[in-house]
């Protein structure tokens, strides 16, 4: 059967007070170390679930903000667009203003010219018909006369109707 030597027993007493032995010194602290570490694992990971949660409301909360800035832009764009919009028209209206200012002097001065190069031609015309009515005439007309011829000749001349020959 079983032969049990003192060996044998000796050996399982060894290692029974070698396992208390090594139990109170290495397995207390190592036990104690490893809980530790999973506490601070656990903290760090519940932390890190916190910290992902604040991220994820402080990303809704910049979203957000990105979303009313792109709208007030939009609105500052579409003011700044209105704003030119009417600085074009006034500017667009004031240079109408400006050329019909511009147009309504040029006829005016052009009328003006008109008129002066009309009475020029007149007192030219009237010059040459006296000339030529005093050479038809063989007589030399006296300053009434011509003055009176002249002022026919401009009311013949000035009356749209169109020469009559009246004489008087």
């Amino acid at each position: 059967m079983l032969d049990f030597s003192v060996t044998f027993i000796i050996t399982v007493i060894n290692i029974t007070i070698l396992f208390f032995i090594l139990r109170a010194i290495l397995f207390k602290p190592v036990t104690k170390f490893i809980e530790q570490r999973v506490k601070r694992l656990q903290d760090s990971f519940d932390k890190a679930e916190k910290d992902k949660a604040e991220a994820k409301k402080l990303l809704v909360e910049y979203e957000d903000i990105l979303k009313r800035a792109g709208v007030e832009a939009q609105e500052i764009i579409a003011m700044a667009r209105a704003e030119a919009s009417r600085q074009a028209d006034f500017i667009i209206a004031e240079g109408k203003a400006e050329s019909e200012l511009l147009i309504a002097a040029a006829q005016k001065q052009i009328e003006t010219e008109h008129m002066q190069a009309l009475a020029k031609f007149r007192l030219e015309a009237a010059a040459l018909i006296m000339a030529a009515s005093s050479r038809l005439a063989a007589r030399e007309l006296s300053s009434d006369d011509t003055h009176r011829y002249a002022n026919m000749l401009f009311d013949e001349l000035s009356n749209p109707a169109g020469f009559k020959g009246n004489i008087r």
